[in-house]
């Protein structure tokens, strides 16, 4: 019975938490998946589950997964849901030579390997500071180039 309540309480924070980060009441969700608003309120309260249909419904209005709007717990992530295909994997520190270690869920969720090549990208605006990591063979299929002729020229500076 524990993993029941379990569902119903993801199920329930994961509804709220989506509906007002749309800026959408519940009339409005109950409009666009087909029920009452009675019924979404109830969904959100943990007071009922929705049937399968109504969940498939409500991942495609909020552009999550399935099995996140479902199964995603937010308590125990420590953040609210994301978007689909998007992650929060953690933190992790930086060594005294620059060097990270990946969580193991982003290698696994990625397919990531040893040996793989990622390129560093980075904003340095005060603004949007931050880094990305992306796949070398991603990166090449968005620029249209090669890895030598992206970075001819440019010197590693470790």
């Amino acid at each position: 019975m524990k993993s029941m309540n379990n569902l119903k309480n993801n199920i329930a924070a994961n509804l709220r938490y989506l509906r007002t980060r749309r800026r959408l009441s519940q009339e409005e969700v109950a409009e666009q998946v087909g029920v009452t608003r009675q019924a979404v309120a109830k969904w959100e309260n943990g007071d009922s589950l929705p049937d399968i249909l109504n969940c498939g419904a409500l991942a495609d209005l909020f552009d999550v997964s399935l099995n996140d709007l479902v199964r995603y717990d937010p308590e125990q992530e420590g953040i609210p849901i994301g978007p689909k295909n998007k992650h929060i994997f953690g933190t992790v520190t930086i060594g005294e030579r620059g060097q990270i270690v990946l969580p193991k869920k982003a290698r696994d969720t990625l397919k990531l390997q040893p040996g793989d090549t990622l390129v560093v990208l980075g904003d340095s605006d005060p603004t949007t500071a931050g880094i990305a990591l992306v796949s070398s063979n991603t990166f090449l299929q968005m620029t249209g180039k090669t890895i030598d002729a992206f970075f001819k020229g440019k010197e590693d500076k470790t």
